[in-house]
This record gives structure tokens, sequence and C-alpha cells, in this order.
């Protein structure tokens, strides 16, 4: 094969025909196919991530919001090229990628990852760091320094997510193990929504959280941002089969299964608690089934596609009306709620759904579900562990270095004038 397995070929590592079957030779489809998919998946976080968070936030707040996802979005494309992509995906050990790929030297023009060439490969996965990055942002929005935000990016995408992803798609300890993430359950979600809880506990609550009505100030903005993901999505996960193949159709339709009854389970959920279905509740609908069918599309079939979007659904809903209250948190995105259970949900779903007899493309010879249940636990605990010890060394040295929160003048008047100078609407 390819001095490079490629994200899809190791999430098909558990089907040796498949992975093997893949030609070393360019193929014209498959890259089109993947540049296609990278430009949905940039598409996710600008403007998608940007939208959908910056609708959920105050008025006085949005221009922060979209700033930190736009500069924080630069910086992990230069660190991407700098060191990232070889720390992640070169050859290295257990956990880390080596020093071959730095400023991407030694990848000439015509190096090939599976069947399209190496450089889409680069922006492909570069364009999931991004999106994890912008994730964290909505944990910790309203009162944070920018300059601390970039200092913890720098720090995290560096310990946490580089190693994660070397470990789960680069032939790392998780990869070895045996788990299954497609298109980014553990990579993405959990390690995203961990790193932004931490930072939610560790910058504080608000300046009148509980006791002031903290609404999102445009509803409209969230559906907008909410259908840019949706449709960036297809990106992340059919992309993620690294081909145009009978793999990427699966996880295509999947992904719409999912989703779909996930928006079903939230809205009639949140209508029997509540008594009205909500857009806002439809809209997180979206996100919770699109999240939890992410790491578990390119392995289970339709069926227990439409079980996990169900369950992910309200798993969600759980998440961010029951589960936030139990841990006291000011996530004003409500990142850990969605991301992090419904990534959660998904993984270990995917554990299940795999099997063949449940309409899934099945384990690898001599795997029973409970050990791949197990083996699913055993990812999710790893990544929750890493990122959230990296997580709070990163927003510790932030702290040490420019002091986490703006001043609490500042942050009552708004973080769109004070930090930036700027205001979002002009009466």
């Amino acid at each position: 094969m390819n001095k490079l397995m490629t994200k899809g070929l190791a999430g098909l590592a558990l089907l040796p025909s498949l992975a093997m079957a893949a030609p070393a030779v360019a193929d014209k489809a498959d890259n089109a196919f993947m540049m296609i998919c990278t430009a949905l998946v940039l598409f996710m976080t600008i403007p998608g991530i940007a939208l959908f968070y910056g609708g959920l936030i105050r008025a006085k707040n949005v221009l922060s919001l979209l700033t930190q996802v736009s500069v924080t979005f630069a910086m992990v494309c230069v660190i991407w090229v700098l060191y990232g992509y070889s720390l992640a995906f070169s050859e290295g050990n257990d956990f880390f990628g080596g020093l071959n790929w730095l400023m991407l030297k030694n990848i000439s023009l015509t190096d090939l990852s599976g069947t399209f060439y190496q450089y889409i490969h680069v922006v492909f996965q570069a364009s999931f760091a991004c999106i994890t990055v912008g994730l964290i942002v909505g944990s910790i929005a309203e009162r944070i320094r920018f300059s601390a935000v970039l200092i913890f990016v720098a720090i995290w995408l560096t310990l946490a997510y580089l190693p994660i992803a070397h470990m789960v798609w680069a032939g790392g300890f998780l990869a070895q193990d045996g788990a299954l993430d497609f298109a980014g359950g553990t990579v993405v979600h959990i390690n995203a929504a961990v790193a932004g809880l931490v930072g939610a506990y560790l910058v504080g609550k608000r300046a009148g959280f509980g006791k002031e009505a903290f609404k999102p100030h445009n509803l409209p903005m969230v559906f907008t941002g909410t259908a840019i993901l949706y449709v960036g999505w297809f990106g992340f996960n059919a992309g993620s089969a690294a081909a145009a193949n009978e793999i990427a159709a699966l996880a295509f339709l999947n992904t719409v299964v999912a989703t779909a009854g996930a928006v079903l389970s939230w809205t009639f959920g949140e209508w029997a608690l509540r008594g009205k279905p909500s857009l806002l509740g439809a809209s997180s609908g979206f996100i919770a089934g699109l999240v939890a069918i992410t790491p578990a599309c390119g392995y289970v079939g339709p069926g227990g596609a439409l079980m996990i979007g169900l369950i992910g659904g309200l798993g969600g809903l759980w998440g961010v009306t029951v589960l936030k209250k139990w841990l006291r948190v000011d996530d004003p995105c409500d990142v850990f709620g969605v991301h992090g259970v419904c990534g959660i949900i998904g993984c270990i779903l995917t554990g299940v759904f795999a099997s063949s007899s449940l309409g899934g493309v099945g384990y690898a010879e001599g795997v029973t579900m409970g050990h791949q249940i197990w083996v699913q636990l055993l990812s999710v605990v790893l990544t929750i562990a890493w990122t959230g010890v990296v997580a709070f060394i990163g927003f510790k040295v932030a702290d040490m270095l420019v002091g986490l929160r703006v001043p609490e003048e500042q942050e009552r008047e708004g973080l769109d004038v004070n930090s930036h100078g700027e205001n979002a609407y002009n009466q």
C-alpha cells in the first residue's frame, strides 16, 4: 500500500479486503471527490460554526465569537503546515507521529494518499482540526480574553488534537487496539467537548449567570449556521471514506437517516417536556444526529443509523436540559451537552450496530460485539482523560501569561466593543 494510510482506509482496517483493494495510482474521480469534501468541511467552520454559535450568544458579543472562530481557524492552518500534519499522520510511535513532514517537506507533488494526492489529504485533515478548535470556542464565549484563546489553542492543538488523531487515524495506540471512529467521534467531538467543559469551569460563569436571562440573540442566524453545517457534514462523513466508493455512499445515506431521526426525537421530546416544539430544538436535533452518526457512518447499516439518530436526539436533549444542571457549568453553546454526550453515544453504539447481524459491515475476524464495545469505551475514556488534562494545562498557562477573563465591567459592556472596537448592530 501507499506509505500513508489515509483516515478512511485506517478506519477500514477491520475490513482488509476493502483496504487492500485501493490501487496505488491517482484516480481523477477520487481526487475531485476529496477536494469537494474538503471544501465542504472548511465551509462548516467558516461560516457554519461561526453563524451557529454567533446566533446563540448575546448581540454584544457576537463579533467576538466570529473573530475567535476566524482567527483560530487561520492559526490552526498555519500550525498544521508547520508541524501538525507531520505529528498527526507521519510514521512515529503509538501516540505521536514523527518529524518527517515538517513544513510538508518530503511530500512531493505526485505523492498519493490512497488514490488521491497527498496534498489534498493534508488540507482535508486540516479542515477537521479547524472545526474541532472552532467547537471549543462556544463553551468559553462571552467572557474570555482573545489572547488567552490563541495561547490555549496553540497548546491544546499540539498536545491533545495531534496525538489523538494519530492514535485513532494514523496507526497509533487506539487504531492498533481496533477502535472504530469513521469520521471523528473521539478525535473531533468528544475531544472538543471535554476541552470546552474544562475551559468553562476554569474561566467561570458569565457575570449575571443564573440571575439574568441569557437568550440567543438571533435564531435565524442559528438556523442558517445549522443548514450550512448539515450540508458540510456530508464532506465530513462521506469524505472520510477517502474515495468515491460504496462506503462513501453508505456514510452519505446514514448521515441523512440518523440526522432525520435525531431531529424528530429531539423535537417530540422537547414538545413533551415543554409543551411546545421550537426551532432551536430542531436545530439542536440536527447537530445531535450529525454528531452521533459521525463515528459510525461507514460501519453501520441504515437501520442502525436510524437507531443511533433517535437515541442521539434524546441524549442531546438530556445533555442540555438535565446534565448541564447537574454539572453546574456555564456552557453558552451547549458544546458538551450536544457534542460530548452525542459523541459518546455514537462511539459506543458503533460497537453495537457495526455487527453484521444488525445490518452493519461486521467486525474484524474473531472480534465479538462485547469486545468491540469494550474497545469503544476505552477509546472514549482515553480521549476524555487525555484532552481533559491537556486542556487544564493549556488554560492554566494562558491564565498565567495573560489572564483568562476580561474585567467584569468590560464583560458587561460586551466583548465586541472592548476587545475588538466594533459593534455588530449599529443603531
